[in-house]
């Protein structure tokens, strides 16, 4: 059955369908024609503007009137998420500028910068005197159709559901992605974007001794042996044609490979630009480019997976906005929906194995995305027959923001930085795996620890780091602490001088190689150097739910397998929702990995199988 996209779904997808390509990514826009309902009233004409709180910060939104029309948005100021509330921002602005109304829906999955925007325009509007004609003025007139046809659908549309997407497109299918979330990329947006691969070109010039042996075994390892043989061989024999893939598409990747947040090498691929966000602004292009054979749907929540009589995949049920049955007829369908580390109630039900002495509650925070994060995929696999493996595994991230678990501010991925309890004194590995980290914070003085820094991090107050965060931001936001000295920095901190200092010796003392680490710290890493000079940085962290090990059980062909080891016809899975991968705990830098280099699977054996 032919279809048509709403202008509105449309405009949900304006990143990736180039609707507003000129405008994207300036927080500017302008120019817009009056309607007949706003020419029956003039406004009062001029610049407005009103400081908003944001999901990140506080900024100012200046809003420009003529005598009848809004003709100018300035977000500019605004420091949201790239690809999420950044987004949402861009996209609300946009829709308010084609439309000249207040009648629009928040973006789901970027609610509270959506709310920040409509109170500021709002406000803007309330001394324009132009409030109550926009809230007048009509919504844009939604289409949806109640059914759509593809050879593949893939739910979700985040990192490895792209990478599923385009992998399939390129065999040659058309692909209707479905996603219910108003923004594109899921959590993804907000990883720092760290994609493990043993990559022999730039490891040995920079003196990195590393190989796939290596690679599988600390990945086996680290996951405590729990994980698949038979997956991990296939992620660390071809992660990195995952990275050439990645590239072939326009992602850019820093010269040299580093050591993500208990990744246990240096292997570390870390995108050119901030964030994880660049894998999505390439999977963007890649659809703007490619619209007669990826189609996006937003806000579209996927509620059953459709069976025939036969028991196999016939497509799934979605609901638009909780208001619209949709109906997409596929014969492949991707499950790629992440994990479930942001469902609280879950995740305390499955709580049974490494942190089951911890309760899960929503004291804890999460690092990802919250819609983004619930496990629906898990319950609709498990309906159609999938077998869930692994769902005790849930990983705690050493990188959480107090009150909220993002991962904020300064990362604790790379070297040159400490961990210290609040007496001061280190405790632990910096290099160890993240449950060990995890577990060694817990026990400190309530579960809370500092990361330090110096200059040898930030040598400049401006310039920003590989997530986009300046020290200047983050001192403004008070985030962070600083001190010219150690002394200073333990003030700052309300931490002894005394074991702060100890604990900064002790750290140079073993990159120096004049003493061995009490913790088991050793400086193998060609990053490694002495921390020797102030300004010094330091911002608190607390454990955070992370990462979620376990899912939807897969073979290395990225079928959905039922408690037999049978594949269920037309289903597949990756990313996230699947499990099997990462044992009990994952490396740091194998998520994404993991998504890349099963997705690119996914969608080619989901094509295969639509043509057989």
């Amino acid at each position: 059955m032919g279809h048509q996209i709403s202008r509105r779904t449309f405009l949900q997808g304006a990143t990736f369908l180039g609707v507003y390509g000129g405008l994207l990514g300036l927080g500017l826009t302008g120019c817009a024609p009056k309607t007949e309902q706003q020419a029956a009233a003039e406004w009062k004409s001029g610049l407005y503007g009103t400081e908003v709180m944001g999901h990140n910060a506080p900024f100012m939104m200046n809003v420009t009137f003529s005598e009848n029309a809004i003709t100018g948005i300035d977000i500019s100021a605004a420091q949201e998420s790239l690809g999420v509330g950044a987004f949402a921002l861009e996209d609300l602005s946009n829709k308010v500028m084609e439309f000249q109304t207040l009648q629009y829906d928040t973006v789901t999955g970027a609610t509270v910068s959506s709310m920040a925007f409509t109170q500021g325009l709002e406000e803007c509007a309330k001394q324009a005197e132009a409030l109550k004609a926009l809230k007048d003025a009509p919504a844009p007139e939604e289409v949806i159709e109640s059914e759509y046809t593809a050879d593949v659908c893939v739910i979700g549309g985040g990192g490895s559901g792209l990478a599923a997407a385009i992998s399939a497109a390129q065999a040659g299918a058309k692909v209707i992605v479905v996603e219910k979330c108003g923004i594109t990329g899921g959590s993804t947006n907000v990883s720092e974007g760290a994609l493990n691969a043993v990559d022999p070109e730039r490891q040995q010039r920079q003196g990195i001794e590393d190989s796939i042996e290596t690679f599988y075994n600390v990945t086996m390892e680290g996951g405590h042996n729990l994980g698949d043989p038979t997956l991990v061989h296939y992620l660390t024999d071809n992660a990195l044609e995952a990275v050439h893939w990645l590239e072939a598409l326009g992602v850019k990747f820093k010269d040299d490979c580093g050591s993500a947040t208990g990744s246990l090498g240096e292997r570390s691929h870390y995108p050119a630009t901030p964030s994880g966000n660049t894998y999505i602004r390439s999977f963007q292009d890649f659809v703007k480019n490619n619209v007669d054979s990826i189609t996006l749907l937003h806000e579209m929540q996927v509620t059953a997976l459709n069976l025939d009589s036969a028991k196999a995949i016939t497509g799934v049920t979605a609901s638009y906005r909780g208001q619209k049955e949709v109906v997409i007829n596929a014969k492949s369908v991707v499950i790629a929906t992440g994990g479930f580390g942001a469902n609280v109630e879950y995740r305390q039900k499955v709580n049974t194995g490494v942190w089951s002495s911890v309760k899960l509650d929503s004291s804890i925070g999460c690092t990802n995305i919250k819609p983004c994060a619930q496990g629906e995929g898990l319950g609709l696999a498990e309906k159609a027959g999938v077998e869930l493996i692994g769902l005790s595994d849930i990983q705690l991230h050493p990188c959480g923001t107090p009150g909220t678990g993002l991962m904020e501010d300064i990362r604790t991925s790379g070297r040159n930085r400490i961990f210290v309890n609040k007496q001061g004194s280190r405790f632990v590995n910096e290099g160890a795996e993240r449950d060990k980290l995890c577990q060694a914070i817990f026990a400190q003085p309530d579960s809370t620890y500092w990361i330090v820094v110096n200059k040898l991090r930030y040598p400049s107050t401006t310039e920003p780091d590989g997530n986009g965060s300046t020290i200047e931001n983050m001192l403004a936001l008070k985030h962070i602490v600083t001190g010219s000295t150690i002394e200073e920095l333990a003030k700052a901190t309300e931490t002894e001088a005394a074991n702060l200092q100890k604990a900064i010796d002790g750290y140079n003392a073993v990159v120096a190689g004049e003493a061995a680490d009490e913790f088991g710290f050793k400086a193998g890493n060609t990053a490694d150097k002495q921390m020797t000079e102030g300004p010094w940085y330091a911002c608190r962290k607390v454990p955070t739910v992370h990462h979620t090990m376990g899912g939807i059980r897969i073979d290395a062909n990225c079928r959905a397998l039922d408690t037999a080891g049978t594949p269920i016809k037309n289903l597949f899975a990756c990313g996230e929702c699947s499990g099997g991968i990462h044992g009990s705990n994952r490396l740091g830098g194998n998520a994404i990995a993991d998504c890349m280099t099963f997705g690119r699977v996914a969608g080619a054996q989901a094509v295969m199988n639509a043509k057989a």
